[in-house]
């Protein structure tokens, strides 16, 4: 792994910036005000009834930005325009092309792309299945996809929004996988759980709570497993 070369910051629902030496990552860039009403360090250029626009301050802009599928926790046009810079390269579904225009590159599930000469992506099926524990069956097969990022040496999976789906059983080599628990529109907290004891990523990081504690979904794991579970906090930069 990068020690000492990587950083990580959460923010709703799965909002992930990636900090290497070289290049800023982003999985999900979306802001909604509800997401961030008890977190101060923000900006709030908008509000309704205009789109609302706002960030968390001291983002830089991306090089790189991964979108998972199209709905407005997830893909949002004024956010992602805020991070971008003339070189960013954008990836998402073709459902995010209602929202995003033109502006990104389209991704399927089992595209292999090789970005630079030390970071590839792989694209991977998410959705909700007929028997995953989610209530409300939101994500279609074929709509919205996970993402599995090799950065030199490190491997990191980006799960989406998704339930446990039998694509995770092949997935090898995890260093750090974000993973769905929110229990409504992904799967809950104990198929979480199995979903994480077969990709068995060295880190998990819960995301995508809506309400449920990711502590519990560690300590649940940590009686079955010793992967390394670590409960992000909103805008809070995790050192590996």
């Amino acid at each position: 792994m990068l020690k000492g070369k990587l950083d990580i910051t959460w923010f709703p629902n799965s909002w992930i910036r990636l900090r290497t030496k070289n290049k800023i990552i982003y999985f999900d860039p979306a802001y909604l005000t509800t997401c961030f009403s008890k977190y101060v360090d923000k900006t709030e250029f908008t509000k309704w009834p205009d789109p609302i626009d706002g960030l968390p301050n001291g983002l830089e802009k991306a090089d790189f930005i991964f979108i998972t599928h199209h709905h407005k926790d997830h893909c949002k046009k004024v956010t992602s325009d805020r991070l971008l810079k003339l070189k960013t390269k954008m990836y998402a579904p073709i459902s995010c092309k209602k929202e995003l225009g033109a502006s990104f590159q389209t991704v399927k599930a089992g595209d292999i792309l090789d970005l630079d000469s030390k970071i590839s992506i792989n694209v991977i099926d998410a959705y909700n299945t007929d028997t995953g524990s989610s209530t409300r069956k939101q994500h279609k097969k074929g709509k919205g996809v996970g993402y599995i990022l090799t950065i030199g040496s490190l491997v990191v999976y980006h799960a989406g929004d998704t339930d446990f789906i039998s694509s995770m059983k092949e997935l090898k080599n995890i260093d750090i996988a974000f993973v769905p628990i929110g229990g409504k529109f992904t799967m809950n907290i104990e198929e979480a759980i199995r979903a994480t004891l077969v990709i068995n990523p060295r880190i998990v990081i819960p995301i995508h709570h809506l309400g449920q504690n990711p502590g519990i979904f560690c300590l649940k794991l940590s009686k079955k497993s010793k992967i390394n579970c670590i409960v992000p906090e909103i805008g809070q930069i995790i050192k590996l």
